[in-house]
């Protein structure tokens, strides 16, 4: 509103001083300093949002909390003055919270440092060539899976850290030791003390948004944190509180022997899975900030480079890995950020409070953080994600559930690389969609396909290539496949060779791409001398044959319909050709006497298939007005023959 305001009074200022002074001008001075105050507001936002989120996602990687506070802290003050992105905020990512815990667990901390700067590099260069938009053609499904599959194994951990427990490892194991949890806590006093503080910051961080104005624009795990702290305080509850030292004592600058860890193959499939995960969630992210708000759009490639660069550091400073984060992302835009300002500054309020504030850390409970890590991995489920999606598309639904249930029950690369096979398969299966239309007349059989054939169809294609074998004459066009492989193609021309080996009298093969065969209309004589004399119109004109009738099309189909909106003296003089609509005859026997004599393939049947007149038009997809009959030669035919085969090839 204040902005509102001083726009209105610097063009009226501008009014009253004429052309002389740009409204820019005016109102510039006035209006950047608004802008600069709302985001020195924002950036208070943001910092209290992320400082609960970087202590709970270092205390749930099992690593020292002021790891977290330090990936925070470059989040802001180093990839926050970075190109890309202008509003989204980068830190340590619940996401990746338990691929850390995992691999600390197994390898060290010592080696995480490596592989985090081993995955900014290859974020670097994924950017440099500007490979980042890839991560905008994964499947909807895919992404979601993977947003589930991460946020209910983060649940799962996050579990027994609510009832100051240690988990046991991986989904399946935390999954399986869940009844000896509760069955444990319940027995033990100081541990329902801290399940109690753990539900209490959950229930805030679910219901806060229902407070009134302006109090639920305070962030809800900073009051989650402030309650929790204070209520732990109270004589008699002894629950585990927050341990942290120095920031500068916790920075772990790695060694010649931790780099030598890098030739571990378990280690460099590590690496590679943080830089995609990191790299995907920060621009799945991205795209979800650029829906927020009216502003600059983020440039991917760009973003992707800086968020490498800010994992190389972390990388060097042996802390946590880093991406961007929908959380305080949107905390930023919603506090109405407008600038990179404010995700520099909230990386400065975390350095100041980490170096002068330390001793506030020890009096938050990890129930507490626990209970704001329940949310968030509540948040990534998505539960409701599952119906919506089956609703949708039950392909896309299956993808999804496996994407999420192969991330539980392996691990998060192997999941996510399990659904986009899933996905492409999927694809594939759709894209490899073919028709089949056979007719069956007396001794001929005509095969029509349409669509596209690939060997996914193969089996359909054989079915129906074995419903007109062994019929003496053989129809096959496939001229309306868009997209012929090489194995329906194969099988196609090998049906067709063995159905001539064996005995057929006639068998056509009308491959995608093939045109027209000129053709060479018969003598107009000998028509005349056999035609029947004055057929009848249905409108009771008498039908005249003053010109040549080229000879029938190949590719008329008994059984369909194959009519025309032409006067009838056209069709009957020219209108037997490609691409021209044939006119419905009262007497089908008269159009059987034309194309039994001058060759069409399937003549001898029209008159038993059609038996009566009926209106529509049978065309290639193209059809034009044939000249009038008196002019219309075989010349003209061959040059309207032409004329379309090159408009369908345009």
């Amino acid at each position: 509103m204040p902005l509102e305001h001083t726009r209105s009074a610097g063009s009226a200022r501008h009014a009253r001083r004429g052309p002389g002074r740009s409204a820019h001008s005016a109102v510039g001075p006035s209006a950047r300093p608004a802008s600069a105050g709302t985001d020195i507001l924002a950036s208070l936002v943001v910092f209290l949002v992320a400082l609960p989120l970087c202590i709970g996602v270092a205390a749930a990687s099992g690593v020292p909390i002021a790891l977290g506070i330090i990936s925070g802290i470059i989040g802001g003050l180093v990839v926050g003055f970075l190109p890309g992105s202008s509003l989204q905020v980068s830190g340590p990512a619940a996401g990746l919270a338990g691929l850390c815990l995992e691999f600390t667990t197994e390898h060290g901390l010592a080696l995480l440092g490596p592989v985090i700067l081993a995955s900014g590099l290859i974020q670097m260069g994924l950017g440099a060539l500007r490979l980042g938009s890839l991560f905008q053609s994964i499947s909807l499904a895919v992404v979601q899976g993977m947003l589930a599959g991460i946020g209910l194994p983060l649940m799962l951990s996050q579990s027994y850290a609510v009832m100051d427990a240690k988990q046991l490892g991986s989904a399946i194991k935390n999954i399986g030791g869940l009844p000896h949890l509760v069955q444990s806590t319940l027995a033990d006093p100081h541990r329902l003390a801290a399940l109690f503080l753990g539900i209490g910051s959950l229930a805030i961080c679910f219901l806060w948004k229902k407070v009134p104005a302006p109090l639920s624009k305070v962030p809800a795990p900073l009051i989650a944190v402030m309650l929790g702290s204070v209520l732990a305080a109270l004589p008699g509850i002894e629950v585990k509180r927050v341990v942290f030292g120095s920031l500068l004592d916790a920075v772990n600058f790695p060694g010649p022997d931790d780099f030598a860890g890098l030739a571990d193959p378990a280690v460099i499939t590590m690496v590679i899975t943080f830089a995609i995960i990191a790299s995907a969630e920060s621009l799945f992210s991205a795209a979800a900030v650029d829906r927020m708000h009216d502003g600059p759009r983020t440039k991917y490639n760009a973003e992707l480079f800086s968020q490498g660069i800010g994992n190389v550091l972390c990388g060097l400073l042996g802390s946590l890995p880093m991406t961007a984060v929908i959380a305080r992302s949107s905390a930023n835009v919603q506090a109405g950020a407008k600038t990179k300002i404010s995700r520099v500054l909230h990386g400065g309020w975390l350095l100041g409070f980490g170096l002068l504030l330390p001793g506030l850390l020890g009096l938050i409970p990890v129930a507490v953080l626990a209970g704001i890590l329940l949310h968030a991995g509540w948040k990534l489920f998505d539960p409701t994600a599952f119906p919506k999606m089956w609703k949708t598309d039950r392909g896309e639904g299956i993808v999804m559930i496996i994407t999420t249930v192969a991330i539980v029950v392996a691990n998060l690369l192997e999941g996510v690389l399990a659904g986009l096979a899933v996905a492409i398969v999927l694809v594939a299966l759709r894209m490899s969609r073919i028709a089949f239309r056979t007719t069956s007349v007396d001794n001929t059989a005509c095969l029509t396909m349409s669509g596209n054939a690939t060997f996914l169809r193969l089996p359909k294609l054989i079915e129906a290539l074995d419903s007109v074998a062994g019929m003496p004459r053989i129809h096959l066009d496939l001229t309306a496949v868009v997209h012929l492989d090489l194995a329906c193609r194969s099988q196609v021309e090998e049906f067709a060779e063995r159905q001539r080996k064996a005995g057929a009298e006639h068998v056509e093969l009308l491959l995608p791409g093939t045109p027209p065969e000129k053709t060479t209309a018969p003598d107009h004589s000998t028509l005349e001398a056999d035609f029947p004399a004055g057929l009848e119109h249905p409108q009771g004109q008498t039908a005249q044959f003053p010109g040549p009738i080229p000879t029938p099309a190949v590719g008329l189909i008994p059984g369909q319909q194959h009519p025309v909106a032409e006067p009838w003296p056209h069709a009957a003089a020219g209108g037997w050709q490609h691409g021209v609509p044939i006119q419905t005859a009262t007497n089908y026997a008269v159009l059987d006497h034309v194309v039994s004599n001058y060759g069409a393939p399937h003549a001898a049947s029209y008159n038993a298939a059609y038996g009566a007149p009926h209106p529509g038009s049978y065309d290639y997809g193209h059809a034009y007005d044939p000249p009038e009959a008196s002019h219309w030669t075989p010349e003209d035919e061959r040059a309207a023959e032409r004329a379309y085969w090159e408009g369908t090839q345009q």
